[in-house]
């Protein structure tokens, strides 16, 4: 949030619920369809399979700060298709071993899997918390593992400063705390900068912004994404290190076996 994606997205929505049409600006431009492609390739493809180690920060409207560091890998199945992925958490002592992990199936709806080593207790994540904070972030669960394409339709609202402005509208506003949100895309890598939520009185109250990017291994890649609230002023951080792609992870890790007997090897 690894075959076209860059590691900071593979922590976040931001970048999802894109629904396809054949909208064109010009006869020169690229269709909201290859717009699309691209951009869910970009943030969530790159390479066959990845990891990364991520510093999360945590603050409260006060100021205090939280910082959770743990290591996420990513399996992908087929081309903008089914992907897994796995986040161990390493640090402080509260989260210390607990597992996310992800089936991520565009088809349909994503399974969702908690473990909680102080209970000793797997839990799936349902759809319906799938906007909840995750781990006490400003992220939710859905931001890490990302929406459906077809949850959302899709407007390409025009261009500006080298960008693509797009406009996602949910399907079902039963599921979403948003009315809609904005997608700021990069035309010379499809890695998306920026994302505004709107509620349903038009107010922007969250935004999510890719503040760094990098090139590692021929691929763009986020390296430090942040979350805001903007009615409380609350924030999350996620830095992105050691990231490496095409390690040749085994599709057998994303498995409910491995909730309690992590990858060590892979988890260095």
């Amino acid at each position: 949030m690894f075959k076209k994606i860059s590691w900071g997205l593979l922590i976040i929505t931001l970048f999802t619920g894109l629904v396809l049409s054949e909208e064109r600006v010009s006869a020169k431009d690229l269709s909201v369809e290859e717009i699309v492609n691209k951009t869910y390739t970009a943030a969530y493809y790159q390479g066959e399979d990845g990891k990364a180690t991520v510093e999360m920060t945590i603050v409260d409207a006060q100021g205090r700060k939280r910082v959770r560091r743990l290591t996420m890998l990513r399996k992908d199945i087929e081309d903008n298709g089914q992907q897994k992925y796995y986040a161990y958490f390493k640090e402080p002592a509260d989260v210390r071993k607990m597992v996310f992990m992800v089936d991520k199936r565009p088809s349909t709806e994503d399974n969702r899997w908690l473990y909680l080593p102080a209970l000793d207790l797997v839990r799936r994540v349902s759809a319906a918390d799938k906007r909840s904070s995750f781990v006490g972030s400003h992220f939710t669960y859905e931001d890490i593992s990302g929406r459906n394409l077809t949850d959302d339709k899709h407007i390409l609202l025009g261009e500006e400063n080298g960008k693509y402005i797009l406009k996602l509208i949910p399907k079902d506003k039963n599921n979403v705390e948003f009315a809609y949100y904005k997608m700021w895309i990069n035309k010379d890598n499809f890695i998306p900068v920026r994302s505004e939520y709107y509620n349903q009185q038009e107010e922007l109250y969250r935004v999510i912004t890719a503040e760094k990017v990098e090139n590692i291994e021929g691929y763009p890649t986020i390296m430090t994404m942040k979350a805001e609230d903007l009615k409380t002023g609350a924030y999350t951080i996620n830095r992105f290190s050691n990231i490496q792609y095409n390690l040749g992870i085994s599709e057998n890790i994303f498995t409910e076996r491995y909730l309690r007997r992590p990858p060590r090897r892979l988890l260095r």
